[in-house]
């Protein structure tokens, strides 16, 4: 990972806008500017740059794996324990004691998006004046080196051999999770035989029927997956801090006659975004090749999502495919896909698919079959053995 040509980026941010340091707390860009991802943030940690330094607050339940990973100048340790407490106690003691040698005054970047508003009256009390990062850094992360592009490649192929491991052994009368367990074992094991030492992320859900369907973003449950049922499954997975996503709606037996309608105007909607989606286009014209096709369906007022995200360290980036995103879309950027209906006794629509940005075209990275015929399981419907 190749931290320190990112801060130097960041550097040359804050020099045109007068910044002389910059605090970052969001733990998705401490990841991108430091390479140190913890486990979880309960104990806050925080990454200092100026022009010349780099430093790494951090608990010490942390100090080891910061010396491991941490790509920083100098690393800061605060201690909740008794015999070491006299070190440092918190991370605002030792952010106190950086900030020291900034006169009043000085500008300070920030995100205002993340950044604790303890944190931000502390230093508005010192006289700092507080700058928004957000949008630079953001667009520093829109555009993946190739480094990111191959890792983020990597996951599409997991994502997709996860995918099909759990629909390829998908029967009525098991529960969602168990379901759902088919491609993480899948995703495990392979993981482990190509990627010693990796870390991964991943998630699954594969709501069921009707009325869960009909919710975007839930996780699985134990509800028994029946004959007849529509399942939207959806899993991303990242490699050593890169995501890709791949999402397939799918029926257990034959769909309704208005599911088949709705199915083919998602896979209609979500092929016509793919073929469009290049270099040059606009966020916004992406949002619209979908949505007139919802439009022409009589639909659209079950479209309540945009057309699709930016992914790769987050679950969702920016650029957004937004009716109102007027960004011109660039080489090595990465989407997902994804246009959606969700129709109330009828059920959730929705594939989603992976793809980078090249001058050369547009690379679909998730790969598992999209069509109808494929996506309905009933020859393979039966009920477990009880």
């Amino acid at each position: 990972m190749n931290t320190k040509k990112r801060i130097q980026a960041l550097r040359e941010r804050m020099e045109n806008q007068e910044i002389e340091v910059s605090i970052v707390m969001n733990f998705e860009n401490q990841y991108y500017f430091s390479g140190l991802k913890a486990l979880t943030y309960s104990r806050p940690i925080v990454l200092v740059i100026d022009k010349q330094e780099t430093a790494l607050i951090v608990p010490s339940l942390e100090e080891e794996h910061s010396k491991e990973k941490a790509n920083v100048d100098r690393l800061y340790v605060y201690h909740e324990t008794k015999l070491r407490a006299e070190e440092g106690r918190s991370h605002l003691e030792h952010l106190a004691g950086i900030m020291r040698k900034y006169p009043a005054g000085t500008k300070v970047g920030i995100e205002f998006s993340s950044f604790p508003v303890k944190l931000e009256r502390l230093l508005e009390e010192q006289g700092f004046q507080l700058v928004n990062l957000d949008q630079p850094i953001a667009e520093m992360r829109y555009i993946k080196d190739q480094e990111e592009i191959d890792l983020i490649t990597e996951s599409g192929r997991l994502v997709s051999l996860a995918v099909e491991s759990s629909i390829g052994n998908v029967k009525a009368g098991m529960t969602e999770m168990e379901f759902d367990q088919f491609g993480t074992n899948a995703l495990f094991t392979e993981v482990a035989r190509k990627h010693p030492n990796a870390t991964l992320d991943y998630f699954a859900m594969s709501p069921s029927g009707l009325a869960r369907t009909n919710m975007p973003h839930v996780f699985s449950n134990t509800r028994k997956l029946e004959e007849q049922d529509i399942l939207i499954h959806s899993r991303q997975v990242g490699l050593n801090g890169y995501r890709a996503e791949c999402e397939r709606t799918f029926f257990i037996g034959q769909p309704t006659e208005r599911q088949k309608e709705l199915f083919h105007l998602v896979l209609e909607a979500q092929l016509a975004a793919l073929d469009f989606i290049k270099v040059g286009v606009t966020a916004k014209e992406v949002n619209e090749v979908a949505r007139k096709i919802f439009e022409k369906g009589g639909v659209e007022e079950y479209m309540n999502h945009r057309t699709g995200h930016g992914i790769g360290i987050g679950l969702h980036e920016e650029p957004s495919l937004r009716y109102d995103n007027d960004l011109v879309l660039q080489e090595g950027m990465v989407f997902c896909v994804e246009p959606g209906l969700y129709i109330p006794d009828v059920g959730g629509f929705r594939h989603s698919d992976t793809v980078v940005l090249t001058k050369k075209g547009t690379n679909l990275i998730t790969h598992y079959p999209n069509d109808l015929e494929s996506l309905i399981i009933g020859d393979r419907v039966g009920k477990l053995s009880k």
